[in-house]
């Protein structure tokens, strides 16, 4: 397997997860989001991966109000940047684990809907690519929804909307079933994977794992993969050895060193001098529109 020798970076600003009291750089409004996926792109990053979270709460949110300023704020600097928008939200599920029918779907943290569902905004704001989450996981001690039938009817959609889905992998049954949804035409080539190392309980952060995820993706795939906290940086260097592209940012990992936590923009520069260190260099927006197979800018 060669070492990729242009590498796209992606950084994922702010994600779903409870990161936003446990540091100051984790972006919550949407003119913060902006602020930060422009520093992000200024730092070397081509892509720029979107959740969107309440303004006052900090708790994320699927609102396409929200992803629409982001995505307006940021267009509005002019800043070159492929948008890649979250569709994986509306898949969390929270069971009472005594009597699991209880309250279903009524616990606090469930936020459950139809595959469709979970696509306004991309419908709306035909980014240059969303997610497609791959399949149902025990996400950490909760359940993340996503069954082949969300999925064949997610697939579709963004097929006809002409939006090149990323299909997030989370472990190896995932990635059998993408490939599926190849076979069965609801997919187009180049098909783009995202290989997640580290959730529990997916993969786990293990090269040998890596390599055979590598190992099982469809002819002519273009795949990136990250894993999380300290994990981060050496699977920049895994990743590009590989082959793969790379993701950094503060949805993934908040430190850099112990105790030093750091901006996405800094993160990027991290993952900018591991790719140049392996005589590798960095792909510009444009580079990686044409890697993976998207519009033009407009």
């Amino acid at each position: 397997m060669p070492v990729n020798d242009n590498v796209i970076i992606t950084c994922a600003l702010t994600g779903a997860g409870d990161t936003v009291r446990k540091s100051p750089h984790v972006p919550v409004t949407p003119e913060q989001i902006a602020t930060s996926a422009v520093e992000a792109a200024e730092a070397g990053a081509a892509v720029v991966h979107i959740h969107v979270r309440d303004p006052e709460t900090g708790d994320p949110s699927r609102d396409p109000r929200l992803y629409r300023e982001v995505v307006e704020r940021i267009k509005e600097t002019g800043t070159d940047v492929v948008i890649n928008l979250t569709a994986g939200m509306g898949g969390d599920l929270v069971i009472d684990p005594v009597e699991p029918l209880k309250e279903l779907g009524e616990l606090p943290g469930t936020d459950l809907v139809g595959g469709l569902d979970r696509l306004p905004h991309v419908e709306e704001l035909l980014p240059d690519i969303c997610t497609l989450d791959c399949g149902s996981l025990n996400f950490g001690d909760n359940l993340y929804i996503s069954t082949p039938d969300m999925l064949r009817q997610g697939a579709k959609r963004i097929q006809e909307l002409g939006v090149r889905p990323e299909l997030e992998i989370f472990d190896t049954g995932q990635l059998w079933f993408a490939k599926q949804l190849l076979a069965e035409g609801l997919l187009d080539n180049p098909t783009v994977f995202q290989l997640c190392m580290g959730i529990p309980w997916g993969a786990p952060a293990d090269p040998g794992v890596l390599q055979s995820m590598v190992n099982m993706l469809p002819e002519g795939a273009q795949w990136a993969s990250f894993a999380l906290g300290r994990m981060q940086m050496p699977w920049v260097a895994q990743s590009i050895l590989l082959g793969g592209q790379v993701r950094v940012g503060l949805e993934d990992n908040l430190y850099l060193g112990k105790g030093n936590k750091v901006s996405n923009a800094q993160l990027v520069e991290r993952a900018v001098r591991i790719t140049e260190n392996l005589g590798s260099r960095v792909a510009t927006p444009d580079e990686a529109r044409q890697k993976l197979g998207l519009r033009p800018r407009s």
